[in-house]
């Protein structure tokens, strides 16, 4: 095989090991902080301040500031974050995923496999989903290394190469040059992280002097801030086809990206100084990868220090040239939430899912007094009928969309065992109030079978059923409480309530038989009365199931950074 074949097969193979080791360790991160990662996402509805470091800790244990855009531009494109919130988090989501770069400048060549072999043994011999999690992550990180050091060993050749050595001279005299390599170095990878570390690598290797890099820091930041601008193409990506705010979300990455290297490809002298000051001091090829982590570092901080007290003129800039308001949608049952994007990170995709199941549920209670209000005949019962076709069809089509969603969730391999049992959950709720909608059409079928055999109800019967239908919206609303708060008590309530719908249940069965037996109720309708009470009973028993859910500690996931208050006599 010819050195040139070795050289690309060398770093493809190095490039390959470095993003598969970084991907691994980030799922593994993501798992082993496990709910950790729902009060992390708690600061997202603060001030700006702590949306940045918001962004900043995410960015952190996903190992990719794209990771925590393409999230970001999901919860705005739901309406669940505002735009400077928004944009707060994409600047502190540029400092965390400098982090990468300051782990990969350790000198660690020596300690790589035993790294792996340590990382490895945690892994295999642990029982414990966390401590498994724990060793894939460092078995992960010793991979990302190896990675690195096969791409530093193939680059050699390079590095004496007359031609490729002029080439990054050129890039040294003309920044543009470095710019525009960097960018297409991370249009083509789609990871900023990789393209550093590339360059680190590449950085560490001596020029013709063997002392000296073979690029220099001069020549390295052009190419870093390239890099940072080609990182915003995946926001921008991902913002195609989502609302206007979204879409300003990631222009606002651009923005952020873009008006920084403008001002910095100025003063990289400047720049060059200042990071050499505060980096370790020796040669050039055993300190320049520390001095591309800090000057990457550097960048980010100073132009997040900049634009968080310019964020209202951030805000206005992106809203300029992105004009307009999203079109209002008059499909209620299309999701407001769902996003496929974020399924990638479990503690945003279950949010995502409890807001949804909230949406859902709020039509599942206006539909459950529509159906009463037309069994009962109470005001316009045509109008009723109308509004109860409206609401079931959406709580029919939005409970479909979650199942999909929470399927796709746990077939994706990102849920620890912890959240696969919360989503599970959180699936349970979702049929039974698709059940509840189906019990509620089954009543309305036989209503309309009364109506259509030109029979009605007796005025005491309509009465019992009212009186059921008002237990049983209370027995919906206090299920839903029960698992959107994770309140035991009110799940406990549901379960008592249930017993007194079934003594008002018998009661009024008892009550029909005797109207019946004095002709006060017609006898034909015996056999569909007491269909539409078993019906109320089936729903009945569907927000006992939803409640119970609570009780097995199951709750809507929120944002809030205080845990779900555990009832005294509880507590382990």
């Amino acid at each position: 095989m010819s050195e040139s074949l070795k050289v690309v097969f060398g770093l493809a193979g190095g490039l390959a090991l470095f993003l598969f080791g970084m991907n691994s360790m980030s799922d593994a991160l993501q798992k082993a902080a496990g709910e950790r990662m729902k009060n992390i996402l708690g600061f997202l509805t603060r001030n700006p301040v702590m949306g940045a470091l918001a962004g900043m800790l995410v960015t952190a244990v996903l190992q990719s500031s794209s990771a925590t855009t393409v999230m970001t531009i999901g919860f705005v494109s739901a309406g669940l974050m505002s735009l400077p919130q928004a944009i707060s988090v994409i600047f502190g989501a540029n400092i965390g995923t400098t982090m990468t770069a300051q782990l990969l400048a350790f000198k660690i060549s020596d300690y790589i496999y035993p790294i792996i072999f340590i990382g490895f043994l945690i892994n295999f011999l642990s029982n414990r989903e966390k401590m498994k999690n724990i060793g894939l992550v460092i078995f992960s990180f010793g991979l990302l290394f190896e990675g690195i050091e096969i791409m530093g060993n193939v680059m050699k050749p390079l590095a004496s190469s007359p031609i490729f050595t002029d080439l990054m001279g050129r890039v040294s005299q003309v920044p543009v040059l470095g710019v525009l390599l960097g960018l297409t170095m991370t249009l083509v990878v789609q990871s900023s992280s990789a393209t550093i570390a590339v360059l680190q690598s590449f950085a560490s290797q001596a020029g013709p002097d063997g002392v000296s890099s073979v690029i220099g820091l001069t020549g390295a930041i052009p190419i870093l801030l390239g890099d940072n601008i080609g990182t915003t193409i995946t926001a921008l990506l991902a913002s195609i086809g989502q609302s206007k705010n979204a879409k300003r979300t990631a222009l606002a990455h651009s923005v952020f990206n873009i008006t920084g290297s403008m001002v910095f490809i100025w003063i990289i002298p400047l720049l060059v100084r200042f990071v050499e000051a505060i980096s370790p001091k020796g040669p050039e090829v055993e300190v320049i990868s520390r001095q591309i982590a800090n000057a990457h570092t550097t960048f980010n901080v100073v132009c997040t220090l900049v634009w968080l007290p310019l964020l209202p003129l951030m805000v206005k800039i992106v809203t300029f040239l992105i004009k307009g308001k999203d079109p209002i949608e008059n499909e209620a049952y299309q999701p407001h939430f769902l996003d496929d994007k974020v399924i990638g990170q479990p503690a945003a995709a279950m949010y995502l899912v409890s807001q949804e199941l909230n949406h859902c549920a709020g039509f599942a209670a206006e539909m459950l007094k529509d159906a009463g209000a037309y069994l009962t005949g109470e005001g316009d019962r045509e109008a009723a009928r109308k509004r109860f076709s409206e609401t079931c069809s959406a709580v029919k089509r939005l409970q479909g969309q979650i199942s999909q969603y929470i399927t796709k969730m746990l077939s994706s391999g990102t849920l620890t065992e912890i959240q696969s049992e919360q989503t599970a959950g959180l699936l349970t709720v979702s049929n039974n109030i698709e059940r509840i909608a189906d019990r509620c059409g089954e009543i309305l079928e036989v209503t309309r079978k009364i109506q259509n055999e030109g029979r009605s109800i007796s005025t005491e019967a309509t009465g019992e059923l009212r009186h059921l239908f008002d237990i049983l919206n209370s027995l919906f609303s206090q299920a839903i409480e029960a698992v959107s708060t994770g309140n035991w008590e009110a799940a406990r309530k549901v379960s008592r309530n249930k017993s007194k719908m079934r003594k008002a249940q018998k009661q009024f069965n008892k009550a029909h038989l005797a109207r019946v037996k004095k002709n006060v109720c017609d006898p034909a309708l015996l056999e569909d009365f007491s269909g539409i009470l078993y019906n109320l009973d089936r729903i009945a028993d569907n927000c006992v199931s939803i409640a119970e859910e609570a009780l097995d500690h199951v709750a809507f996931v929120n944002m809030e950074l205080s845990d779900m208050a555990v009832p005294a006599g509880e507590a382990e």
